[in-house]
């Protein structure tokens, strides 16, 4: 068959779009498989990332059909956002119309790579449908008390004129355009995630064996659980005098209680309530609030990274010596972990030691090794024993941890706490281009939920978006609006939801019916079949944002009687970055590949092949152009052998004990081919070895001509490479085999059973050469055998013992 990929792919393209071939189906008794991909925003035009993330997913979806699955394999679009509003800046377009104008093409992109997507359940988080459920959903939130609105510092986008959240700030600067951020007081939602902390580490344990370490690691570290000690610290008093009788303590929170008598200084965060009423009541310099200022404005990392602080002029009593121990502010203790203050006790913890090294702050030892003395010229951070520690002198450091507790709850000092690294999730994001947050803000009534037969309050069209600030509220008339509550006079809230709301329930949107789409965010039987998800598939970027409050929703959803299930995603697979010349391909480096060129030059199929051929998925694949023209000649070669098969409904039945060594050898390199691809989808994921193992099967196949075998191979061949290279396996198969070995394939198993051995030949040790012997050979017949086919190096010589080591080899030891 001539190969022309250009005419195949768009008669298959064709023909799969006008028969809804791959829309799933409503027979609930089918075994099914929920196979998803991390779905794309829509910047215009996809990218190779893109092609390996859909690929792998179509492979599965494909695969999982082939053996009688009824599968559910959709594509959305993350279609909210602010480089929607960056580009109508621009370009001077509207975000919806540069939206949806993306929208279409990278759907005729998806078309022409083959990927079999549900049609019917397509759809975009900005369509309004998508809202109202939504807005819905948030209002249920909000009534049980998961969603609060409350001021604080917040990360702020100077470029983008927004908030961000804790996890959108990289680096200091925002995940988006890099922009340094800056700390600004405002209003802002919550969603009460932490409220499920401990279920969220928790069931990470049910998530084992199906999601990668490195991940269940990720999200555990981000949560950060730890237990400890919490008391309090009283200032002396004359720091309560300088203070004028505002506060007379605060509270710590250690994960060290066995450090107690080490303390020699307290650190506060830059932002803690006492700092602001000290800059507020003229009680710091010029000098040390503009220092306190660039604090602030730093972020969480960069606070971790060059220490700095300054004194307050403050002392605390130490609850257990009475000794005074001074306060400082420090750049490294953070608002928004326990509770914005620390003890510090610089021998045994390597922060607390730079920052006393830097300040020439006491440094108090009170542990050392088991064996020797203490160190007092670095941070001793090991476990050890206690010294200059009273009665807990000579314990085991760890045993002195609730040793020391209990003793703080004895006196009724403290108390055993648990803290969290993970915090409440700010979602307010000050944009057009968004979901609106439902609620109106009333003088009366106060905040009020809109009605839910009002919704979806969706965006107004007639906007001007110059950069600067909340388009919403500029709006001459979207904000007004009457109280749901009393009816009187009221603003719209002008605040939308940072898109990860959209992105933590789309899973279950896919799970509504296409006759009930309107009427209903997801079917209750469609949930209960469907979900949850088999196979989820996409960057390890997401691995804390996304899949943590993915989880998180799924949660709240169950409590809120909306699903039965604790999580949503079974398996976890998170493919490696595209890179070209060693680095990420991106516009800026110049190093990218347009998948349409690619397409346009040697087809959808060979682009397939090759991103799932040059790297197993979870690696990084680095592009390389003449392996993809590898690939190209590949295809072609497949096709032109199609030539030497016999077309037929059925596979041939081939008497295998009358084949030649040659077509043997081609059947069990087939089968091994059909072996390695079920290894391959059920366990280990790596197609590039199930691709060589076709490879190999091909070049079987080349050393013998026997239309029986060819036609046997091509019936399995074009079934395992289906999943990956589509076009060309139906053209193949409905031209060969009328579309009969598209389905679940069988191993032959004789192919498999060895009726000759090679063993080598030795003599003295050394080899000599190699024999086939007939594996119900007996030993004699073995050892005949060598001797024959070492016969010049035996003339004159004596056999003192022949040696066969079954299965492996024949050793003659000889002498003269």
């Amino acid at each position: 068959m001539n190969y022309s990929p250009a005419s195949i792919e768009a008669a298959w393209q064709c023909t799969w779009s006008e028969t809804k071939a791959f829309e799933p189906s409503n027979d609930f008794s089918k075994p099914k498989k929920y196979i998803l991909s991390m779905f794309p925003f829509p910047s215009g035009r996809l990218h190779m990332g893109h092609v390996r993330n859909y690929t792998l997913s179509d492979a599965f979806a494909r695969y999982y059909r082939q053996q009688g699955f009824n599968v559910l394999h959709p594509i959305g679009f993350d279609s909210f956002g602010m480089p929607a509003e960056n580009a109508a800046i621009k370009n001077g377009s509207h975000p919806k119309g540069w939206t949806y104008d993306n929208i279409d093409y990278m759907k005729k992109e998806f078309a022409s790579l083959g990927f079999s997507f549900s049609q019917e359940r397509m759809l975009a988080t900005s369509d309004e449908l998508y809202t109202k459920f939504e807005q819905g959903f948030i209002i249920d939130m909000y009534e049980k008390g998961l969603l609060y609105r409350k001021k604080g510092l917040l990360n702020w986008c100077p470029h983008d004129l927004t908030v961000l959240a804790n996890e959108q700030v990289v680096d200091g600067c925002c995940w988006r355009c890099d922009t340094p951020i800056v700390k600004k007081d405002m209003n802002q939602y919550y969603f009460k995630i932490t409220q499920y902390g401990d279920e969220l580490l928790e069931d990470l344990k049910k998530l084992e064996g199906g999601w990668p370490k490195q991940v269940l690691t990720m999200q555990e570290n981000w949560i950060g659980k730890s237990n400890g000690l919490a008391f309090d610290l009283f200032f002396d008093e004359a720091s309560k005098a300088k203070l004028g009788g505002a506060f007379e303590r605060f509270d710590v929170f250690t994960t060290r209680p066995d450090t107690i008598y080490g303390v020699s200084y307290t650190a506060l965060a830059p932002e803690h309530p006492i700092v602001s009423y000290m800059i507020d009541n003229g009680l710091l310099d010029a000098q040390s609030i503009e220092q306190i200022q660039e604090m602030k404005n730093s972020s969480s990392i960069d606070r971790q990274k060059e220490k700095s602080g300054l004194a307050l002029g403050l002392n605390v009593i130490h609850p257990l010596t009475n000794e005074s121990i001074p306060v400082w502010i420090a750049n490294f203790v953070l608002m928004d972990y326990g509770s914005g203050a620390v003890m510090a006790v610089p021998a045994h913890d390597e922060r607390d030691f730079d920052f006393a090294q830097k300040y020439s702050l006491p440094i108090h030892a009170v542990i050392k090794p088991a064996e020797g003395e203490a160190d007092v010229s670095k941070a001793y951070t090991e476990a050890g024993v206690l010294f200059n520690s009273e009665q807990f002198d000579g314990i085991n450091s760890k045993e002195a941890q609730s040793k020391i507790i209990e003793y703080f709850e004895s006196l009724k000092l403290g108390q055993k706490t648990t803290n969290y690294k993970l915090k409440d999730w700010g979602v307010s994001r000050q944009r057009y281009w968004g979901a609106p947050i439902p609620f109106v803000h009333c003088d009366d009534c106060g905040l009020v939920m809109e009605k839910k037969e009002n919704l979806p309050i969706a965006l107004p069209e007639d906007i001007v978006i110059t950069g600067e600030g909340n388009p919403l509220e500029k709006h001459p008339t979207w904000k007004h609006c009457s109280c749901p509550k009393c009816g009187k006079e009221a603003l719209r809230e002008t605040d939308t939801m940072d898109t990860f709301v959209e992105s933590s329930w789309y899973f279950l949107r896919f799970c509504a019916s296409p006759e009930n789409w309107e009427r209903e965010a997801f079917s209750g039987e469609q949930i209960r079949y469907w979900m949850g998800v088999d196979h989820y598939i996409g960057g390890i970027e997401h691995a804390i944002l996304h899949l943590l409050y993915a989880r998180f929703f799924t949660k709240v959803f169950r409590d809120l009687g909306y699903v039965s299930f604790d999580e949503p995603f079974e398996k976890l697979l998170t493919q490696g970055m595209v890179l070209k010349d060693g680095a990420k391909m991106s516009k800026s480096k110049g190093n990218t590949v347009d998948p349409d060129a690619l397409i346009q030059k040697y087809g959808a199929d060979t682009a397939r092949l090759f991103i799932l051929f040059a790297a197993p998925p979870t690696q990084e694949l680095e592009w390389n152009d003449s392996a993809v023209e590898g690939a190209f000649r590949f295809l072609k070669r497949f096709a032109d052998r199609s030539q030497n098969v016999n077309k037929s409904n059925t596979i041939p039945k081939i008497d295998h004990a009358s084949l030649s060594k040659e077509e043997k050898h081609a059947r069990k390199k087939v089968y091994e081919a059909l072996k390695r691809a079920q290894e391959v989808y059920e366990e280990r994921y790596t197609f590039n070895t199930m691709i060589a193992g076709v490879m190999e099967a091909m070049n079987a196949l080349n050393e013998q001509n026997n239309r029986e075998v060819w036609s046997e191979g091509y019936w399995i061949l074009t079934s395992i490479m289906e999943p990956i290279v589509p076009h060309l396996c139906w053209e193949l198969s409905h031209t060969l085999f009328s579309g009969k070995n598209l389905g679940a394939q069988s191993v032959c198993e004789e192919v498999f059973e060895v009726e000759a051995l090679t063993l080598g030949v030795s003599i003295n040790g050394k080899n000599r050469a190699t024999i086939e012997v007939s594996v119900t050979a007996s030993e004699e017949a073995v050892i005949e055998a060598a001797k024959g086919a070492v016969e010049k190096w035996l003339e004159g010589k004596e056999i003192v013992k022949s040696i066969v080591i079954p299965g492996k080899l024949v050793n003659l030891v000889i002498k003269g």
